[in-house]
């Protein structure tokens, strides 16, 4: 989601507010911005002939929503039915709003792998789900995991893997491994990956995994989470 912040000072909201105005959105009553819209229309009521019945208050609740934080059209339309809103003018302001970029679910799923994969770890399967989960267009969410090259998921696995290493010092080597590898598994790393980050680290220790009775040199098709 594309949003100008005002170059005046003004906090978030109001430049929300003007941007969406431009493009026929009403104001939002009681916060900055909240001038009479164009056209004459008061605070929180459509400009003359850009919103029919229902679509000032969907208006008002997606921009007090997207100042909050950035949204999906699913996320969106789904407060708009909580709140009542008649499906016809929900659906008329989410068009309007993704037309002029307030919405726009594809930059969502980039910032969002982006954002989750460096300050979580987490591995494109995990993200890919998060993303289903709020409603993003699977055609997004392929697009956004695919700038995940598989380089950068190694390293972020051994990053993982190394940071945890020394809490799990002094525990059997099998139950390492399962710490290690379960880790992985939440995170939406592949098996494959998992044991083989995992068999690498342990290695590096100088861990003898076949004298403790581990086998990581074939990962399952699966692993528990």
């Amino acid at each position: 989601m594309a949003i100008r912040r005002a170059s005046d000072g003004t906090d978030e909201h109001a430049a929300v507010a003007d941007q969406a105005r431009e493009h026929g959105a009403p104001a939002v009553p009681g916060r900055p911005g909240g001038e009479a819209a164009p056209g004459g229309a008061g605070p929180g009521e459509a400009a003359p002939g850009k919103a029919g019945p229902g679509e000032a208050a969907a208006q008002q609740i997606c921009l007090r929503m997207l100042t909050a934080a950035p949204r999906t059209r699913a996320q969106l339309a789904a407060a708009l039915r909580r709140r009542g809103v008649p499906t016809e003018a929900a659906q008329v302001v989410l068009s309007r709003f993704a037309e002029v970029k307030l919405i726009d679910d594809a930059t969502f799923a980039n910032a969002w792998v982006e954002s989750r994969h460096r300050s979580r770890g987490l591995a494109g399967r995990a993200l890919a789900a998060e993303l289903r989960s709020r409603g993003v267009p699977s055609r997004d969410i392929k697009a956004a995991v695919a700038r995940l090259v598989p380089q950068q998921e190694a390293a972020t696995a051994r990053s993982l893997v190394a940071r945890r290493l020394a809490a799990t010092r002094g525990q059997p080597t099998p139950v390492r491994v399962r710490h290690l590898i379960g880790m992985l598994a939440r995170k939406g790393y592949s098996p494959a990956l998992a044991y083989r980050v995992t068999r690498e680290s342990l290695e590096g220790e100088g861990i003898d995994l076949a004298a403790a009775g581990v086998d990581l040199t074939e990962a399952p098709d699966d692993l528990p989470g």
